[in-house]
């Protein structure tokens, strides 16, 4: 089965919302996705969707982030939420959005893209802890990783590293 990976368009937002209620236990992932939105802090949203059927299997979404580096601004996204159907899981869908959430992302431009996330999994597109050290984050931990997109970090100490504000209601189990 072939795998089809485009950007979300206005007529996506009920299949975007139909991945998100599925896939997790709560509505906060697909308010979440929501809230973003409409602050303008959503960059990009990815859509799997069979190439056959056309029928949905899952996304991935990417927001802007509050990052300094040596105290100046530095083009920094968040990878979240990734979902995939139940039905779909194992095949690649995953893998497929990551991949190409990177690589629209390098070719964007920014310098780093942050994932809070099992590191089995991230780990195998180049994300690291190490590359997310020394960043103030409410979310600084084993879990927390960033992937360089640029092949490299401006010089200077680490400063924030603060997600979009929509986040915090998530974190706080809204």
């Amino acid at each position: 089965m072939a795998i089809a990976i485009q950007p979300a368009r206005p007529a996506d937002a009920a299949d975007i919302d139909h991945v998100l209620t599925t896939c997790f236990p709560r509505p906060a992932e697909a308010k979440l996705v929501r809230q973003l939105a409409i602050d303008g802090e959503l960059v990009l949203v990815l859509i799997a969707r069979d190439e056959a059927t056309n029928a949905v299997q899952g996304l991935v979404a990417i927001s802007r982030m509050d990052v300094a580096i040596g105290g100046d601004p530095a083009p920094a996204v968040a990878l979240a939420p990734l979902a995939v159907l139940p039905d779909h899981r194992g095949g690649g869908v995953a893998e497929a959005l990551v991949t190409a959430a990177i690589d629209h992302m390098r070719r964007a431009g920014a310098l780093l893209m942050f994932v809070l996330g099992e590191p089995g999994f991230y780990q195998r597109f180049g994300f690291t802890t190490d590359a997310a050290q020394g960043f103030d984050s409410p979310y600084a931990g084993p879990f927390f990783m960033a992937l360089e997109l640029q092949g490299g970090l401006p010089c200077g100490p680490r400063g924030v590293a603060h997600h979009a504000e929509a986040f915090a209601a998530l974190a706080q189990g809204a």
